[in-house]
């Protein structure tokens, strides 16, 4: 077993960190960051860690590269501080979508991520609702994901669902909208999409399924520009569905995405907070579940040894 308990917050998401460590009983470590005029960042842990069992809690949130970077000076600090476990918290890992080499000359950069932050000291990495199962394996170190469907299937149970269809954004999508569609009992659809030739946006085809007066849940792990939600709200409407709400665990919201949002004719878009939203961005149409407790038991049960894995059960 390991001695003291400690939680310690980059910048990225300080408020996810203060409530975690309030489901633990904890207070947030002391830490300061220095930002020196020539962009250098400063790291410095303010209290003792030796042989304690350390979390740090950093998530992928603009600044991104600028956090990237403090978190891996971080786990460096506490390693050099003679921490006995370290474990980092990514709730949103950064450069997810680069999981694959899917054109020439290119680097796998979710790969080099965790590469990166086992090289600067993590023994352990927790994260959430990675974009592609084998992500999960690029880690030299053992890596726990977490899921937001228990969270999202609760809150989707306070709807109506008689008349309810699960749809997956694309045929990728299909395998973890199907999880959803065993835990609610429903129907499921899914969108074709094209691409053609080099076009970086897809073009929605077809609708594999029955959504004609139906009430369709779109399914995806991470909402960007909204582009792609938007696209596949309209096309959805426009074969007849009788509404459309959006599901997505990380909320990076980029450019004009809550403009679009708010002005679309979705009717509703779930996410967890795993990427920080401040309150002036919370529009209307934006339910934000928080994963702060989800995040704390795992924490607990990772310092205590037990299941990670029967917080899925």
């Amino acid at each position: 077993m390991y001695g003291k308990f400690l939680i310690f917050s980059g910048q990225s998401h300080r408020s996810l960190a203060e409530d975690i460590c309030g489901h633990l009983g904890l207070r947030v470590g002391e830490s300061k960051t220095i930002k020196f005029s020539n962009e250098n960042l400063m790291v410095q842990i303010e209290e003792n860690v030796r042989e304690a069992d350390v979390f740090v809690v950093q998530t992928a949130a603009p600044p991104l590269h600028q956090n990237i970077f403090e978190l891996l000076i971080m786990l460096d600090a506490l390693k050099s501080a003679s921490a006995a476990r370290v474990t980092a918290v990514i709730p949103y890992f950064p450069y997810v979508r680069s999981d694959k080499k899917d054109r020439p000359r290119i680097s796998i950069t979710a790969r080099l991520m965790a590469d990166l932050i086992t090289a600067a000291g993590a023994d352990r990495v927790l994260t959430m609702d990675l974009h592609a199962a084998q992500i999960q394996g690029f880690f030299r170190c053992p890596a726990d994901q977490l899921q937001a469907i228990n969270l999202m299937c609760d809150h989707l149970k306070r709807r109506d669902l008689t008349d309810a269809v699960l749809v997956a954004s694309d045929a990728g999508e299909a395998k973890d909208v199907a999880r959803y569609t065993n835990r609610l009992d429903l129907p499921m659809a899914i969108i074709d999409k094209r691409r053609d030739g080099d076009d970086e946006e897809p073009r929605a085809a077809h609708i594999i399924g029955d959504i004609k007066g139906r009430s369709c849940i779109l399914v995806d792990d991470e909402i960007a520009s909204g582009g792609t939600l938007l696209r596949a709200t309209e096309l959805l409407l426009e074969r007849g569905a009788r509404e459309v709400c959006g599901v997505a665990t990380h909320a990076v919201l980029s450019g004009r995405a809550l403009e679009r949002i708010q002005s679309s004719p979705i009717s509703e878009v779930i996410v967890t907070d795993t990427i920080p939203i401040p309150q002036e961005k919370r529009i209307d149409k934006l339910k934000v579940i928080s994963v702060a407790r989800m995040l704390a038991d795992a924490i607990r049960s990772i310092h205590d040894g037990t299941s990670v894995s029967a917080l899925f059960r």
